[in-house]
């Protein structure tokens, strides 16, 4: 007998076993997975790995296709993510299958000291090879959810301010870098697609530092943004980032700068034709 076989003739017993050991160790989940969807997943893992293990031609795991199991330790690796479960719990999952497991070959080879000993390397083999696949589906699940909360709060600290008709303004806080200048540049262009802005003004108050590559950042960014037909202004050039620039022998180009953006802002109501008046009542 292999495993496959001993699957299929004892697929009840083990699975009892199984959901009886995943009662045990999942007292500590608290709340975040019922017993139902344990029993399901059980019950669905336990019909894919028949499957797979029917693929094997010598019943050695190295033969095993486990492409049906990845695709469901990947679903089940993003809903264990999602649920807040580290590596270690999403794995208990599959090393809980072992005792009943061992305990079905130990009952029915107990007489057979060869079998016994096949057997159980093989269950040891497969469990441990689960095992690895559910902790690696796991790691990809998470450094995706990680990589898309990242990306999200990269759109989150890039907002499109609608100032004015015609204007446009991008605050930026912290530092810039090639990803989120990416962003910053694809959220800015869409909105100056979709409103038709003619001014579009970058903030850097809030950029603690310019250093060579931020500078090559805004420049990027002006370019683009001319390329779309619209004009740039960048305000929050305080007089130590002026200074960096000079030192660094960085050239803006015909860029307009302003110290803040009450002048970026005025300048840019300006070029639009818009007329304003001061708080001494004097029209600009």
């Amino acid at each position: 007998m292999n495993l496959h076989e001993l699957f299929v003739a004892d697929r009840s017993a083990i699975r009892a076993g199984w959901v009886q050991e995943l009662h045990r160790v999942s007292a500590n989940l608290a709340g975040r997975v019922t017993q139902g969807e344990l029993m399901a997943r059980a019950d669905e893992m336990t019909d894919l790995l028949v499957q797979a293990l029917a693929t094997s031609s010598d019943q050695t795991m190295d033969t095993v296709n486990f492409a049906v199991l990845d695709r469901f330790f990947d679903e089940f690796a993003r809903d264990r993510v999602e649920q807040g479960f580290n590596s270690e719990e999403t794995a208990t999952f599959v090393f809980s299958l072992k005792r009943p497991l061992f305990q079905r070959i130990q009952e029915r080879f107990a007489n057979d000291a060869d079998q016994l000993a096949r057997l159980s390397w093989q269950a040891t083999e497969l469990v441990d090879r689960l095992g690895l696949r559910a902790v690696g589906a796991f790691q990809r699940m998470r450094e995706a959810v990680i990589e898309r909360q990242q990306h999200e709060l990269l759109e989150l600290s890039t907002p499109v301010v609608k100032l004015w008709k015609d204007v446009l303004a991008l605050p930026i806080i912290g530092t810039l870098d090639s990803n989120r200048t990416q962003i910053m540049m694809e959220t800015l262009l869409t909105r100056i697609a979709e409103t038709e802005a003619a001014i579009a003004i970058i903030d850097i108050t809030g950029v603690p530092t310019v250093d060579t590559l931020v500078a090559q950042h805004l420049i990027k960014t002006v370019t683009a943004i001319r390329l779309m037909g619209a004009d740039c202004i960048i305000s929050g050039v305080r007089p130590q980032i002026a200074q960096t620039i000079v030192h660094l022998g960085v050239d803006l180009g015909e860029v307009t700068t302003k110290a803040n953006l009450a002048d970026a802002l005025a300048l840019a109501l300006k070029r639009t034709g818009v007329r304003t008046t001061d708080a001494s009542g004097s029209t600009n």
